[in-house]
């Protein structure tokens, strides 16, 4: 999608903004996806381990686990981006374009509203975890599990930023220049 330009062609302001956040997003994004690849190599390595040689190891089955946690949580700002998140497209799709845009401004408005209070609830749940040098319960797991709960925040923090993004382009769509 390309910014409205303002009067000397340029793009606008909110649009160079919105530009900014969603190279940020896609770049995040193309880490989370490699972070796939490495949970695919893991799991497969679990099993042929488990299977053909009938050992393990609670550590590769945590990290299982802890590969999912930044495919998830980097990966719903890059969803939205790329408009693979959940809508009701039944009705979406025959708003014309105006009540499309106004649509699109509220639920960005109120995604927003949603990733700042996550946002601000899992600073003390992170800061409290790694305070305490939270670790995993069982032996031979992973340690550190503060540093995979500081994705709770940085999560929701690229999502308030994919939202204010989209917020821009869609009021942009509603009030062209």
């Amino acid at each position: 999608m390309t910014a409205p330009a303002d009067l000397a062609g340029a793009p606008s302001f909110g649009g160079r903004v919105a530009g900014a956040i969603e190279t940020l997003v896609d770049r995040v994004g193309a880490l989370s996806a490699w972070t796939c690849l490495a949970l695919v190599l893991v799991m497969a390595t679990n099993v042929l381990l488990r299977y053909l040689f009938s050992t393990g190891s609670i550590w590769a089955q945590e990290l299982e686990w802890h590969l999912l946690v930044p495919i998830c949580m980097l990966g719903a700002a890059y969803a939205l981006r790329h408009g693979e998140h959940v809508r009701v497209d039944v009705l979406y799709s025959r708003y014309s374009p105006r009540a499309k845009a106004v649509t699109d401004v509220l639920t960005a408005l109120v995604s927003m509203v949603v990733a700042a209070i996550i946002f601000r609830l899992s600073i003390p749940y992170v800061m409290q975890s790694a305070a305490m040098g939270e670790g995993s319960a069982n032996p031979g797991g992973i340690d550190m599990r503060y540093l995979l709960k500081a994705f709770i925040p940085l999560g929701f923090a690229l999502f308030f930023l994919q939202s204010l993004a989209d917020a821009i382009r869609a009021w942009q769509r509603l009030f062209p220049r």
